[in-house]
């Protein structure tokens, strides 16, 4: 209940806010945090408060800490901008979830489609093992996703999301998720945590973990197919937001994700474990 009268105050504002270097985490841009941080939080909104404000708009600036590719040993700091505009619970805009609109509206659930975008993978991230591999170049990526509040007691969220590359990888994606508020939370601190698990189609595992002969012969790695589609990764996610003023926000995500399944053998994976680190400040206003 404690946690229930928290949200009740605070659910008109975006929790999660990370975006990070206009990554898309809806892509296979490295990124071990989980689908559901990019969006942490929104489905609460209409739960707890059915008379959304029209627009909900926050601006900031993010740094991240992670790898440079999936499966890479090397790590990297990069920085951008925060941009996240709701309008209701109709449609948004944002730099770590693209453009969407939500078909489905209700207090406890929510549905929509969207469009984002994949940076793809350059060789020049990491030319001691990618060089001779090829590149793989940046694609639009059309997802669609749903969401599920269990209850207002016990506010447990179920996300999927499934996300279709059009170009790049060219293959389909599929996150499923469980997080919910933790205890400890409060007027001016919220925690979320929660476990996902990624599948993915065999060509979009092929694309980013398989070598064929002749980039074997290039890169001096050796021949490895993906035998099917499967899982190809498994993680959890922690975020907290820090409401300093009525307006000004720091955010934390921090997240640990384990490439799984065949893409774990593959000779392109220097490390299985991957973790993943972002700050931001953020001003929100409605």
């Amino acid at each position: 209940m404690r946690i229930a009268n928290v949200l009740r105050q605070l659910a008109f504002v975006p929790l999660v806010l990370i975006a990070c270097n206009s990554r898309a985490v809806l892509a296979q841009t490295p990124s071990p945090m989980q689908e559901w941080q990019y969006s942490g939080g929104i489905i609460l909104a209409r739960l707890f408060q059915p008379d959304l404000p029209k627009w909900r708009t926050v601006l900031g600036g993010a740094c991240e800490v992670q790898h440079v590719y999936d499966g890479a040993h090397a790590y990297r700091v990069s920085g951008g901008p925060v941009i996240n505009i709701h309008y209701r619970d109709v449609a948004f805009f944002a730099v770590g979830e693209g453009l969407g609109y939500n078909f489905l509206r209700g207090d406890h659930y929510q549905a929509g489609l969207g469009v984002t975008y994949d940076l793809g993978r350059k060789e020049k991230d990491d030319l001691t093992n990618l060089r001779g591999i090829g590149d793989i170049s940046a694609a639009p990526v059309g997802r669609l996703y749903g969401s599920w509040v269990l209850s207002r007691k016990f506010p447990l969220i179920l996300r999927v999301d499934a996300r279709q590359f059009m170009g790049g990888a060219q293959g389909l994606v599929g996150d499923a998720a469980v997080y919910l508020p933790l205890p400890g939370s409060s007027k001016t601190f919220v925690m979320f945590a929660g476990p996902s698990i990624t599948m993915a189609t065999h060509h979009y595992l092929q694309t980013l973990y398989g070598v064929t002969a002749t980039q074997a012969a290039a890169s001096g790695h050796p021949v490895y197919e993906i035998p099917h589609a499967g899982t190809s990764a498994a993680g959890v996610g922690f975020s907290a937001t820090k409401f300093l003023t009525a307006h000004w926000l720091l955010n934390l995500d921090a997240a640990i994700s384990q490439v799984r399944g065949s893409p774990a053998h593959s000779p392109l994976v220097e490390r299985r474990t991957q973790r993943g680190l972002a700050l931001s400040i953020d001003y929100h206003w409605q």
